[in-house]
């Protein structure tokens, strides 16, 4: 088990966690600060250079989840995180990856009055060097307009603890009590496996009466998607398509959707590639949209879109592959793609 305490620069994570490794049995530290400072040792100056945050870097997310579970396969017991997440993506990349290796998080927000927080952030005063100390503090008020904009998912998502009248010690015996307690619930992100070898997707392309397709977000993997997933072993890739689309909206398709296109991804590591098909399963009447819902634990929205908003919202392999459907579609005909290339 994870218990990731979260909060914004200057809300006392470090600290709190610290003081909570001593109450909760078997606990170790582990600060992702860590994973950070060994990234600027190890990867060149021109790509550090293009970030202006090491979470910003897919390899330090990767890293976060790789290391979290190689600590408590060698140490075992409740590994105490304390890291700010402010973006959404990105606690869906971090906690959905832990989610595939079967690791519980229970995700604590810190959360101080602003007042409060502004004046502690004033206050620090930890590097001995006036220059440095000042930059830290810049850093932390740069960091509190993101994590008001922030606040309604962390508020969701977490279990929230008012610190504005606590020291660390006493807010790090809030959090014991709660997780031991069971107050503090495992986060409710979908346990998707990851995947051993090469494998085989189904996606259905729903579209409405003005013809734009339904796009869904997934709690456990950053950037929008379609409806679909894994294609099971024996199943028709087709009939794999319609099951998802039941279990992830609760449509029932009528008829077996048309195959627009095959498209091989190419493995790349740690991921492994493999075929991804994408069907047309028709146009959706207002009377289906309307009965359209969600699992909490699995999808957080869904939305149609045109192609044009479906370039901010999905990741660029996603897009290709979107664009070459719809061309597909247009022609009635079906394409043969490689890494997101037609051929053939």
């Amino acid at each position: 088990m994870i218990v990731w305490i979260n909060g914004t620069f200057g809300a006392g994570k470090s600290s709190t966690a610290r003081e909570l490794v001593d109450l909760i049995p078997s606990s170790t530290l582990y600060d992702p600060e860590v994973t950070g400072g060994g990234l600027r040792r190890l990867l060149p100056a021109k790509r550090l250079a293009e970030v202006e945050d090491y979470q910003d870097l897919p390899i330090w997310r990767r890293l976060v989840v790789d290391t979290a579970a190689a600590l408590l396969a060698e140490v075992g017991g409740v590994l105490v995180v304390p890291m700010t997440l402010l973006r959404q993506e990105y606690r869906d990349e971090i906690f959905g990856g832990l989610a595939a290796r079967r690791i519980d998080v229970r995700h604590v927000l810190l959360a101080p009055e602003e007042t409060i927080l502004r004046a502690r952030i004033d206050g620090r005063s930890e590097y001995g060097d006036p220059e440095v100390d000042a930059r830290v503090r810049e850093w932390c008020h740069q960091h509190l307009p993101p994590y008001r904009a922030a606040l309604d998912w962390l508020a969701a998502d977490a279990y929230t603890l008012d610190t504005s009248a606590l020291t660390a010690a006493e807010a790090a015996r809030a959090v014991a009590d709660a997780v031991l307690a069971g107050q503090v619930a495992p986060c409710g992100i979908v346990q998707t496996p990851e995947p051993t070898g090469e494998t085989l997707a189904a996606g259905v392309l729903l579209f409405d009466e003005q013809d734009r397709f339904l796009l869904v977000d997934p709690t456990y993997k950053p950037g929008w998607e379609f409806p679909g997933g894994v294609v099971e072993p024996g199943e028709p890739p087709a009939r794999a398509g319609m099951r998802e689309v039941a279990e992830e909206i609760g449509l029932e398709l009528d008829a077996v959707p048309r195959l627009l296109l095959v498209d091989w991804e190419r493995p790349k590591p740690p991921g492994y590639g493999g075929l991804r098909l994408l069907f047309d399963g028709g146009t959706l009447r207002a009377a289906d949209t309307a009965r359209l819902h969600l699992p909490g634990a699995e999808l957080r929205g869904w939305r149609f879109v045109t192609e044009e908003e479906a370039a901010e919202l999905l990741p660029p392999v996603r897009y290709r592959r979107l664009r070459w459907a719809l061309r597909a579609r247009e022609r009635g005909t079906v394409l043969n793609l490689e890494a997101g290339v037609p051929v053939g």
